[in-house]
């Protein structure tokens, strides 16, 4: 009895995960053949997001698209699990004991085809991946990277050029 009740449970967290992912598709730009590629995949926020062809997201990966913003991952991309992507921030440079309103850093994140990005990234407002890039596991990614780029660190860096 216990395994048909948890049967029955992961049944109905897998349908409403699906709905989820329906929701996302109606209210944003995403690709047929756009694989949301594991559970507690988030997008959220008023700004455009647009997902390409062939491209996918693993496990609890998240999304911001601010109003006046967008992100975009061209075709192709293998982006890993626990990816995260945010097009505001506070901008880092504020003076927080002030209580005024903080100033809020924006920024599009354009993510060219057929990048990898690794588990567990951080990519900050106003990024833009060049095509058939790398960025490795657990990297923060606080500038542009150049198409053809393997990346890594933190702040993430230039590793090396592709060999190709």
């Amino acid at each position: 009895m216990k395994n048909i009740i948890l049967n029955i449970v992961d049944r109905l967290l897998i349908a409403l995960q699906e709905r989820k992912y329906k929701t996302y598709r109606e209210k944003y730009n995403i690709d047929d053949s756009f694989r949301f590629n594991g559970k507690d995949i988030i997008l959220y926020g008023e700004g455009e997001i647009t997902l390409g062809a062939n491209s996918y997201f693993g496990n609890y990966s998240t999304i911001q698209a601010d109003n006046d913003c967008r992100v975009e991952v061209g075709n192709g991309c293998s982006i890993s699990h626990n990816v995260r992507m945010y097009t505001s921030s506070k901008n880092p440079d504020y003076d927080f004991s002030i209580k005024n309103n903080v100033p809020i850093k924006k920024g599009h994140i354009i993510i060219g085809d057929f990048v990898w990005i690794g588990a567990n990234v951080f990519i900050n407002p106003g990024i833009h991946i060049g095509d058939n890039s790398v960025i490795g596991a657990n990297a923060v990614v606080t500038k542009d990277v150049e198409p053809f780029g393997i990346y890594g660190g933190v702040p993430a860096r230039l590793i090396r050029k592709k060999n190709n």
